[in-house]
């Protein structure tokens, strides 16, 4: 999963990245409204976390104006701004969630996987594929009852295909979800990530499609 993080709080930003990363998550944080605005079309965002309180452009019009453009990301509004009036507004104009400062951030990472969860349809938890088992809440994997010991990226790989089972996916569009910006790729790091899926669960789980990516495979 990739998050878009606009929030002008340097220790707030890096705590969130942080603690996101550590639980399969992949973050780009921007600190200014303007440029925030324009990131939501650069990347194939999961879902936004977004303060109210940025400069140059307030967080609500940035709000504003993704849903004017049909942008439907899911939004968690995450700002100080913790009145009725100020709550009531923020939900109004297009925010999935609100939440205000100080939190905690497993609530923050409970909030984002349902509003992730809900928006790629799935009302639990946990996807059953086979023998194997996804927990979405806690970013685990059972195979067989046996708990996979999988990095961050191996996690996010196997459940964008478990949550997409008909899309296939190419190199680019997975570098994408498992990358941020700043992180350099080597030139076979997805066939690296595929190849140890595939010796962690079965050689059959994901299906190369010669000339166009990966695609979810047969179940083990």
């Amino acid at each position: 999963m990739r998050i878009l993080i606009l929030e002008d709080d340097h220790y707030i930003a890096e705590g969130l990245n942080a603690g996101l990363s550590e639980h399969g998550m992949t973050c780009d944080i921007f600190s200014s409204g303007t440029t925030g605005e324009k990131a939501i079309t650069a990347a194939p965002y999961d879902a936004v976390i977004l303060d109210l309180s940025l400069p140059e452009t307030d967080g609500m019009q940035v709000l504003a104006h993704w849903r004017q453009q049909n942008i439907h990301t899911p939004v968690l509004i995450l700002t100080a701004r913790d009145a009725l009036p100020d709550r009531l507004a923020g939900l109004n104009a297009g925010a999935d969630d609100y939440l205000c400062k100080p939190f905690a951030l497993d609530e923050v990472i409970a909030r984002l996987h349902a509003l992730i969860r809900r928006n790629q349809g799935f009302s639990q938890s946990e996807i059953k594929f086979g023998q194997l088992m996804l927990n979405l809440a806690s970013c685990t994997a059972k195979l067989c009852g046996r708990n996979l010991n999988l990095t961050p990226r191996e996690w996010i790989l196997l459940q964008l295909l478990i949550t997409h089972p008909q899309q296939v996916f190419s190199r680019a569009q997975i570098e994408d979800k498992l990358y941020n910006w700043q992180q350099e790729v080597e030139s076979n790091a997805i066939e690296v990530h595929v190849h140890h899926l595939r010796k962690k669960i079965s050689n059959t789980i994901i299906r190369t499609r010669r000339g166009l990516g990966y695609q979810l495979g047969e179940a083990p």
